[in-house]
Formats: structure tokens, C-alpha cells, sequence
């Protein structure tokens, strides 16, 4: 085989992977409502690709007659296409920048309001619901915990994680400025940890998609921190409108490192809070 016929035959098998990979998304999307087209390419590409090769298939097309046939299929799907690497305190340069940055303007609000959008098994919302609480704001705050993913929403909402993540966690909150003993807020039970209850009061947990969902209130502060990175460029402007148009005058918004307002349609309607940990808020 020559070179040239070679790269025709992958460019040929290239095309058909787009073409299934289409199909197989339009297919979710009519079939369950589920709308991934807008995501990043090419780390689509490689999560579906996990899926067939777990599910020891070969084609896009032969996991689509199985994804639209069986709902669990779907499920287990989905998880492969969710993205829920996460930890308490994560980044806990973060955490500090939001404690000395952000907590003292929310103490002149009467009541505050948090949305945590892309929350995952939760570990960042149990976070952030640990600082306000030794900030003294936690009991006129209320958090609104989201993802797209049922079953990883119900996971967080039970506040039970693995023990053995207790030892870095507890190094985490430390170097994020914890003031007490990490230890105090869970009860350790066999090989798990169980975050107090009273942690999870003013914690509201449930499903939101951003790609076809609306805004569902007024926020003080939206928290969506590495979220938008597996998002095309259309669907991260398309969520850009819907968390501005979520935000308070003056509120903040939290991306992730790896994401920014710069060169987005909505740069101007921000200014920049802490230039590294991607903290801004909202102009006026």
C-alpha cells in the first residue's frame, strides 16, 4: 500500500468516526434529551471511545443501537462522558483566595445565595459549605448544588466519602486556611467518612444541565470551576450568557485555572478579582 492510498483509507475511516460519532450524539439527544454536541472534540472522541472498548465493541455505531435501546446502557454511558475528578478543597489556593477576597463583601447581603454548577460527587460543596460556616455566613447562605448527572448528585447528597481520602483532604483544608480540627466535621464509620448533617442543611442537591437548562435564580456567587474546558467554544459562550444572566449585580463568579473570561463576548461585563485563581465579579 502506498503512502498516499494509506492516509486516504484513514482519512476515509477518520470521516466515518465523525459521522457515527454525529449520529450516535443525535441519537442521545432525541432519545433522552441529553444534548453533548457542543463539547470538546476531541475529549469526546476519547470518552465514547472508552465506552466501546469497555463495552468490547468496535464502532460508534454498534454502542449506539445499545446506548438507544437500553436506559442503563445510557447511565453507564454518561459516566464515562462526566467529568467527576474532584477533591475537598481542591486547588486550596483557592479556597484562601476566596475566604480573604470574596467572604467579606458577602457579609453585607441579608441573605446569600451560591451556586455550585458541574458540583460532581459533591466534595467541593461540602468545601465551600466548611468555609462559610467559620466565616459565620453559613447560616444565611443558602447552596445550590448542580450537575447533569443524577447519580452523582445523589452521592453527594448522602455527604459519605471514602476515608482513606481523609488524610489528604485534611492536608487540603489546612493549606486552604481551615481555623479548627478538619476531623470535627465528619464521623469516621468503618472505612468511610460521614460529614455532619448540619453541613448539609442549607445544601439544596439537584440535576441541571447547562447545555439545555435555564437560570433558576439570582445569585451572589456561581462557582463553575473546571467545567467549561470540555465545552466547544459555542457551548462555552452559550453557558457564559446563562451564568451571567444568573449573577447579581457585583456578584462573583469562579472559574477553574484552566478556564477564563478573556476573549469571551461577556469581558467586559466582569472585573477581575483574583488574576490566578480566575475569581471574578460581575460589573454593574
Amino acid at each position: 500500500m502506498t503512502d498516499a492510498l494509506a492516509r486516504a483509507n484513514t482519512k476515509a475511516e477518520e470521516t466515518l468516526e465523525d459521522i457515527e460519532l454525529d449520529l450516535l450524539l443525535e441519537g442521545i439527544l432525541r432519545r433522552y434529551g441529553l444534548d453533548f454536541r457542543g463539547y470538546a472534540r476531541v475529549s469526546l472522541r476519547r470518552r465514547v471511545w472508552n465506552m466501546v472498548h469497555a463495552m468490547k465493541l468496535e464502532t460508534f455505531s454498534a454502542l449506539q443501537g445499545k446506548v438507544l435501546h437500553d436506559a442503563q446502557m445510557m447511565d453507564m454511558l454518561l459516566q464515562h462522558l462526566s467529568v467527576n475528578t474532584t477533591t475537598m478543597f481542591r486547588d486550596p489556593s483557592f479556597f484562601q483566595a476566596f475566604r480573604d477576597q470574596v467572604v467579606p463583601h458577602l457579609f453585607s447581603a441579608p441573605f446569600v445565595r451560591i451556586w455550585h454548577a458541574g458540583c460532581s460527587t459533591g466534595e467541593e460543596v461540602y468545601s465551600l459549605a466548611i468555609l462559610l460556616q467559620e466565616a459565620g455566613l453559613y447560616e444565611r447562605s443558602r447552596i445550590y448544588a448542580t450537575d447533569m448527572n443524577v447519580a452523582v448528585v445523589e452521592q453527594a447528597k448522602s455527604g459519605i466519602f471514602p476515608l482513606e481520602h481523609m488524610r489528604e483532604y485534611t492536608s487540603n483544608y489546612q493549606r486552604a486556611g481551615g481555623t479548627c480540627s478538619f476531623s470535627d466535621y465528619y464521623t469516621a464509620n468503618y472505612d468511610h467518612a460521614i460529614f455532619k448533617a448540619s453541613l448539609r442543611k442549607n445544601i439544596v442537591f439537584a440535576q441541571h444541565n447547562l447545555v439545555s437548562d435555564g437560570t433558576f435564580n439570582e445569585f451572589n456567587v456561581i462557582l463553575c470551576r473546571n467545567v467549561l474546558i470540555y465545552f466547544g467554544t459555542q457551548l462555552q459562550e452559550h453557558v457564559h450568557r446563562l451564568l451571567h444572566q444568573s449573577l447579581r449585580r457585583f456578584g462573583v463568579l469562579a472559574l477553574g485555572r484552566g478556564e477564563t473570561l478573556r476573549f469571551t463576548v461577556l469581558e467586559r461585563e466582569y472585573d477581575e478579582v483574583d488574576v490566578q485563581e480566575r475569581i471574578y465579579r460581575r460589573r454593574a
